[in-house]
């Protein structure tokens, strides 16, 4: 058995002459019909390589992008099973499992449609595992089941990370809105030593220590709980400066005008903050150089915009620095240490957001129960 009680590929058994399907991440960007970044299939290779190795014959299946639960030629997986057949020779790919509504319904008919001919089933797809579809819950239902590999290492380092942190043990959070971390913000404020605030959420917290945010993001209702949290125990490094635009700017186009200046924790009515500032950005690299582990989600700033990349690039800069254990939890925080080059030189980078965080917050998900009611689970 792998963590957390989850059937593992050699639970499987023997897989010669078996039919098996693999539910894969492979929701990769295509642009203009071109495969930008194929690091979602590659990622695959060890749990299809293994099956394949021992005789199995494998279909793999994948959602991509969010098509209206119809077929929509936008969305063909073409250029997916196009590259796998490449890295993958003989693995059969299906298409894009959102083309029926029946795989965000979880129906049982698309299920069957999904396990009809198929011996053993495989979830590979980390990413995808917070979600209660029928290509991740419904085929272990009757089908034996494991996780692959890539899942198996996912679960083993982040839930390592939660209940058995090294420590000093450091969490970076960035992105738009409190509300939508307020989950694992809670949760880590339970196991780390200290929590590193930037991002748009920054303000709600600097709002309820009673600074001035300007037209910054702000989360009016999440005032009260943000000052709760503040005075929790844990330490919570906020920004003491911030780089900001001025009226008439425009996010992402710096043709658009608008000024772009730096402020301390007060920013005056119509500015708006887009990044912390160099001085937060060196300190929070200081408390992220003693770190004996490291958990970032969420850039510092609106990193897209070269006028206010400088505190995600510090921060990505420091992480891949760090002498302790390293983790990004995917989304945007992996794109930003794609972005500045550092990815190679962080321990793990999870190859999903939104799974990473739940799978922090709750200890489980949907795919990962899923697979423990499996008929080979024990």
């Amino acid at each position: 058995m792998a963590v957390n009680g989850v059937p593992q590929l050699e639970d499987l058994g023997d897989v010669a002459g078996k039919r098996v399907l693999v539910r894969c991440d492979f929701n990769v960007p295509i642009r203009d019909g071109v495969i930008a970044d194929d690091l979602r299939i590659r990622a695959a290779l060890p749990t299809l390589g293994w099956l394949q190795e021992r005789g199995a014959t494998v279909t793999a299946c994948t959602h991509l992008g969010r098509p209206k639960g119809a077929p929509d030629p936008a969305y063909s997986v073409a250029p997916v099973r196009a590259r796998l057949a490449e890295l993958a020779p003989g693995v059969e790919l299906l298409e894009n499992l959102r083309f029926s509504p029946g795989e965000t319904a979880d129906d049982p008919a698309f299920v069957a449609e999904l396990v009809a001919g198929q011996d053993l089933y495989v979830n590979d797809a980390f990413g995808a595992s917070h979600r209660s579809h029928a290509s991740i819950v419904g085929p272990p239902r009757t089908l034996p089941s494991a996780a692959g590999r890539l899942l198996e290492r996912e679960v083993e380092v982040l839930l390592g990370a939660r209940d058995d942190p090294r420590r000093p043990f450091v969490s970076i959070l960035g992105g738009s809105k409190v509300s939508d971390k307020l989950g694992v913000i809670n949760a880590l404020l339970d196991v780390c030593d200290s929590l590193i605030i930037g991002g748009g959420m920054c303000f709600t917290f600097l709002a309820a220590q009673g600074h001035r945010v300007g037209s910054s993001l702000l989360e009016e209702d999440q005032i009260d709980t943000c000052r709760k949290l503040l005075e929790s125990g844990t330490t919570i490094h906020l920004p003491h400066d911030i780089t900001g635009l001025g009226p008439g700017g425009k996010i992402g186009d710096p043709s658009a005008g608008g000024e772009v200046r730096q402020f301390g924790r007060d920013l005056p009515d119509g500015w708006m903050g887009l990044d912390i500032g160099p001085g937060t950005a060196a300190a929070f690299s200081d408390v992220i150089e003693e770190a004996r582990q490291v958990l970032w989600n969420g850039p510092m700033g609106v990193f897209e915009d070269p006028r206010f990349e400088a505190g995600t690039r510090t921060v990505a800069d420091a992480v891949a620095d760090c002498r302790g254990f390293t983790i990004i939890g995917g989304g945007d925080s992996a794109a930003a240490a794609a972005q500045f080059g550092v990815a190679d030189r962080i321990d793990h980078v999870s190859t999903g957001g939104g799974a990473s965080l739940e799978l922090i917050e709750q200890g489980d998900l949907p795919g990962l129960a899923a697979l423990r009611g499996a008929p080979n689970a024990s």
